[in-house]
């Protein structure tokens, strides 16, 4: 007769070992629901020692972008070391969780995580690959881009997946990809003048102003002083206003205005952004 395993059975075990819900699961079934033989299970299987591998840092990795429809998915994994990233094994996770996430609806990491892989959880193949790798394997930034029926997706991967960037837009192909290649170099973070938000700015013309005070400029050109700052900082944070990398006697706005091309949105993602590294 088969061993029922309850679900605080199941926790109890997560609890004392680290190891994922799906493989805590199993090593219960396997042992006859014995958490002292399920733990030596899990420890015999390499699964306690990727949950240890869990606290390390994963600051290397893939970045990816699959389109369906009116969607691009876009997602990061990350290992410790670069070499890693160019294995088969590393590139095969890569694709499962790809082909995972792709046919569900999550939008977010935290949803990403609980969907249904091949086995288990895309939570549970991440674990079992960092048990198989050797290396803490993590799942980053995961994120989905939309657009409307009359527009087309244009994605750029930079280095073997190092810097992702997906162009929403209508008109040439061409120009998208040389706008693609565009954000992957310059690193904007709005589209236009019209995406910042005016309370950051404000900020910012308020620093740029006592900037200007605690220099002993004249109180009468303070404000013309900062607003000229605010308008040069524009210019290096809104893709539209860039001086476009491929010809920089022109705007990247002049740019599509020529080649009667129009962004609607762009998202840039690069591998390892925001990890605190050891």
């Amino acid at each position: 007769m088969a061993v029922v395993i309850s679900a605080q059975l199941v926790k109890e075990l997560r609890d004392r070992t680290g190891a994922g819900m799906m493989d805590c699961k199993k090593a219960l079934v396997e042992t006859g629901g014995d958490l002292e033989k399920a733990s030596v299970w899990l420890r015999e299987n390499g699964i306690t020692k990727a949950a240890k591998k869990a606290t390390r840092v994963a600051a290397e990795g893939i970045c990816s972008a699959l389109i369906n429809g009116n969607k691009t998915l876009v997602y990061e994994i990350n290992c410790e070391t670069d070499f890693v990233t160019k294995t088969d094994k590393f590139q095969a996770v890569v694709e499962k969780v790809g082909k995972a996430l792709l046919k569900s609806n999550a939008t977010n990491t935290e949803e990403a995580l609980k969907v249904k892989a091949e086995e288990g959880t895309v939570e549970d193949l991440i674990i079992q690959a960092t048990a198989i790798i050797g290396e803490k394997i993590d799942l980053r930034n995961v994120s989905v881009i939309t657009k409307k029926d009359d527009e087309k997706f244009e994605v750029y991967s930079h280095m073997n997946g190092r810097i992702v960037v997906v162009i929403t837009y209508k008109g040439k192909e061409d120009a998208a990809h040389d706008v693609a290649l565009h954000v992957a170099a310059m690193n904007p973070t709005y589209l236009s003048r019209a995406d910042v938000d005016e309370a950051f700015l404000a900020r910012e013309k308020a620093i740029f102003r006592q900037e200007a005070i605690n220099e002993g400029k004249p109180e009468k050109i303070v404000d013309k002083i900062a607003e000229g700052k605010v308008n040069r900082y524009l210019k290096d944070i809104c893709l539209l206003d860039q001086q476009f990398v491929k010809n920089s006697d022109i705007t990247v706005e002049q740019f599509l205005k020529q080649e009667e091309t129009s962004v609607s949105h762009f998202y840039r993602i690069e591998v390892g952004v925001g990890v605190e590294r050891e």
